[in-house]
């Protein structure tokens, strides 16, 4: 996709590095100083009403216009007798999920039709850049949002090119950027903002030049992972194409409502989230994070049965629950005892997915020598302990103080020194559409009427490793003797090839024409030489110079 863009503005003097999760969100924010020992990344801790370490709730609570009335925090406590009464439709959370392709859809949250997940997106965004915008003027007066600060979003390595294009549109909804395309918004991945923040670890643990360490960033939706290699000059290098994968958290919990359906049928909890939403909040927030997941460490000898009372804790179920589960839950008197190896059931699905992912990295990088664990998962003390006994003879594992901050402070740490990322590895196959004469062996039914077939030609691959100013070239020539211009269309693909850019993995990047090709010389040796260059995360730059008169055309894509 195409838009105007336009040039960073010289005279950025905060960043601000902004974590949006699937279950937390949060930001950090810094001011720029020569002298780099002497610049303090501050983490937001007030939302409100609401004092956190570091995030605050990813949720928006709406009233039966759809206008936002509560967030975060705040829209999880909303009083059910106060929602009942205004007619407030229930919380909605998890919305980021729509942003990836491969979530299966029981998985993403059912949205009103009035909220389609980009408003709840921009809504939230809305919200927290309040917030945001009241922090960093407060601290600085004088300074101008929109003028003085560059932004830094974090997205998951997993999530498909797409996803840049939507948040930028959603955070200039929001009202946090005045043009679209300014440069003064850029992002990072995950685990790349987690590695830049563990480089200051990488001094501690006295690491040398050339050697390679792992990120295993665990979310509330999502685990992301890549290797870097660390370079003279405190920069850092992607060795591996960055990995993960839909196993954070939040799928601990939905572990334990599958329990409880078993326990109560899945009727019951089906008509309960339905109707209850908020009781279905109050035990996996009140109940089952505080009392059992976070705490559980894996050790049976300092477990202790729980009991979760379902009269005291989510009494609307029980006018839900029929059939033999009614019985058997009458006999109990509603209690539901939570031992050892039921709780460790709940995470062990989730866990095997990460050792998987950590499995198949080190596999690609065997001379990596450091994992780090960061993110607000890797504060579970039984999924340290997991990690550490599958890994712990093979890398040293480090996992820092309070790793749930890691990526918000990483976020920041990349837009003061964006030279801290030297190279990056391709997660797509870039190429164009080429019109070749039909051979024999080529497809019939592909064959235009004038007997030319449409190709992919690949230009980069997927995989690669690639700087700012690596440049991937072709030449092209017009298929036709008499033709003046030529339309470049660019397409990038999952796969390491392809043959034609209309099969299913192929997406189209978008178009430029080169016009003015020279009619005083005719026939088909004209050539232009196209070159990409990845200038960042998030563009691609194609530059198109004619090799008869030397004209050069350029454009900027932002992967769709």
């Amino acid at each position: 996709m195409e838009f105007a863009y336009e040039p960073a503005n010289e005279d950025i003097r905060v960043v601000v590095g902004v974590d949006f999760g699937t279950t937390y969100s949060g930001f950090a924010y810094a001011y720029i100083q020569e002298n780099k020992e002497k610049i303090k990344i501050i983490v937001n801790e007030e939302w409100g009403n609401f004092k956190t370490l570091n995030k605050i709730n990813t949720t928006l609570q709406y009233d039966e216009t759809y206008r936002v009335v509560n967030w975060g925090a705040d829209a999880l406590s909303s009083e059910p007798t106060k929602r009942k009464r205004y007619k407030l439709p229930k919380p909605v959370e998890y919305f980021k999920f729509y942003l990836g392709d491969d979530i299966p859809e029981e998985k993403k949250p059912k949205l009103p039709p009035e909220v389609p997940f980009e408003k709840a997106i921009t809504d939230f965004l809305h919200e927290m850049g309040k917030t945001m915008k009241e922090k960093v003027e407060n601290h600085w007066p004088g300074i101008d949002f929109y003028k003085h600060v560059l932004l830094v979003f974090t997205v998951p390595a997993e999530f498909n090119e797409n996803v840049r294009i939507i948040m930028r549109q959603c955070i200039y909804n929001a009202g946090l950027i005045r043009c679209l395309g300014t440069l003064n918004l850029q992002f990072t991945t995950e685990p790349e903002a987690a590695s830049v923040y563990c480089i200051n670890k990488l001094k501690e643990i006295d690491m040398k030049t050339g050697e390679t360490y792992l990120v295993v960033d665990c979310g509330g939706g999502t685990v992301d992972l890549t290797v870097r290699k660390l370079l003279a000059g405190v920069r850092i290098a992607e060795t591996t194409e960055r990995t993960g994968d839909f196993c954070g958290s939040t799928y601990v919990d939905d572990e334990f409502l599958k329990f409880l359906e078993k326990k109560a049928g899945k009727s019951a909890i089906k008509m309960l989230k339905a109707n209850h939403y908020n009781q279905v909040n109050f035990v996996v927030h009140k109940f089952f994070c505080p009392e059992i997941k976070i705490p559980f460490s894996g050790k049976e000898n300092d477990f202790k049965i729980i009991e979760f009372d379902i009269e005291k804790k989510c009494p609307a179920l029980i006018q839900y629950i029929n059939g033999p589960e009614r019985d058997q839950l009458e006999d109990d008197e509603w209690i539901v005892d939570l031992d050892f190896a039921t709780v460790k059931s709940f995470f062990d699905p989730v866990i095997k997915k990460i050792i998987n992912l950590i499995t198949l990295q080190l596999s690609n990088c065997p001379d990596c020598s450091l994992l780090f664990l960061v993110g607000g998962f890797s504060e579970s003390k039984y999924l340290q302990h997991r990690i550490k006994e599958e890994f712990g003879d093979k890398v040293k594992i480090s996992i820092p103080p309070n790793p749930a901050a890691a990526v918000l402070k990483g976020a920041c740490e990349y837009g003061l020194d964006m030279k801290t990322v030297a190279t990056r590895v391709l997660k797509w196959s870039y190429g164009v559409m080429v019109s070749k004469e039909w051979q024999a062996n080529d497809p019939k039914s592909r064959k235009d009427p004038n007997g030319r077939i449409d190709k992919f030609r690949l230009m980069a691959s997927k995989g690669t490793e690639v700087d700012v100013k690596k440049e991937f070239s072709i030449e092209l020539s017009p298929p036709f003797p008499d033709q003046t211009s030529i339309l470049v269309q660019l397409f990038y693909t999952s796969e390491h090839n392809s043959t034609y850019c209309d099969e299913p993995h192929m997406k189209n990047l978008g178009s430029f024409g080169i016009d003015g090709l020279p009619t005083e010389k005719s026939g088909l040796d004209r050539h232009v030489l196209l070159t990409l260059r990845f200038a960042s995360m998030e563009s691609t730059v194609a530059i198109a110079k004619s090799l008869h008169n030397g004209d050069v055309y350029q454009t900027t894509f932002y992967t769709k």
